[in-house]
């Protein structure tokens, strides 16, 4: 597994070799979500990167990315401690930079797909378009963000070492956030991920990111990209419901000519990647098709 250090942290990436990619196709670069890791794209990129160079890689705090503890970090990466969109939208121009990568197409998932978004603002010379899944937002309900983020903070404050050795945890796992269950062995990988994931990267990106002032910006933000935007969606997603989809997407130059910037995956709950690989990746390379050069 190669890694790559980006402000004193050692990130876990990997970067395919594609047989019949053109020379004029951009890399395509995947953001995975909260608690999650850059396993989760295997099963969609095995469909996607004959075609296309894809860079998958552990954000800061997750996977085999993991910090250094505050006493290790000089004084001049202080800014490794931050967690905010905006922090981690640095870190990926960054790795972009360091693998010598100067066009890209984004595609995060959940938390990726917002931290997509910054990205594409902050280096629109890198970054050619974006595609959201399973992301939306940019909508503040006070008591709905609340619950959510106490429940998310006692999730991960109080997450016990031995969870990964309970009777059938991986079954549990294996059935949250799905609209059908997955194999056992992703649910394997899903506690693995939410045991092994940074405590202050954890809660630093769920707080920062929900946050009433975070969640409003989102909609100018995506307002301003001159990029495409697509958002990809799962019918069943009950963490992202589709109405928060469409409203992020509602934003955007190219939802206000046809609205063709939302699609939907059927039988499709909040994992589209895993659930729905190949659905995803007919929905990813048609939408690179429309920019492909000629």
């Amino acid at each position: 597994m190669p890694t790559i250090d980006i402000l004193g942290v050692s990130h876990a990436y990997e970067l395919t070799l594609p047989v019949a990619a053109k020379p004029s196709s951009p890399v395509l670069v995947f953001i995975h979500g909260w608690l999650l890791s850059r396993q989760y794209w295997q099963p969609l990129i095995q469909f996607i990167s004959s075609e296309y160079q894809c860079l998958l890689y552990d954000l800061r705090g997750f996977g085999e990315s993991q910090t250094k503890s505050v006493d290790s970090v000089k004084v001049g990466e202080r800014s490794n401690l931050e967690f905010t969109l905006a922090a981690y939208a640095k870190d990926l121009k960054l790795l972009l930079q360091e693998l010598a990568i100067d066009r890209a197409w984004l595609i995060g998932h959940s938390l990726g797909g917002s931290i997509a978004l910054w990205a594409a603002d902050c280096c629109p010379e890198l970054v050619e378009g974006v595609i959201c899944l399973n992301s939306g937002g940019g909508i503040y309900l006070k008591e709905e963000f609340e619950r959510f983020r106490n429940a998310g903070q006692q999730l991960v404050r109080y997450r016990p070492i031995w969870l990964s050795y309970l009777p059938l945890i991986d079954l549990i796992f294996a059935r949250m956030m799905v609209a059908r269950p997955l194999s056992s062995n992703w649910g394997r990988q899903r506690v693995i991920d939410f045991v092994r994931a940074d405590k202050q990267a954890a809660l630093g990106a769920l707080l920062d990111s929900t946050t009433e002032a975070e969640v409003h910006f989102l909609p100018q933000l995506v307002s301003r990209l001159k990029q495409p935007v697509y958002f990809v969606a799962g019918a069943q997603d009950k963490v992202m419901e589709l109405k928060y989809v469409h409203h992020l997407a509602s934003f955007h130059y190219l939802f206000e000519q046809d609205g063709s910037n939302v699609l939907e995956i059927a039988d499709c709950g909040h994992l589209a990647m895993v659930e729905q690989p190949e659905k995803v990746a007919r929905v990813i390379i048609k939408i690179l098709q429309q920019y492909s050069s000629v």
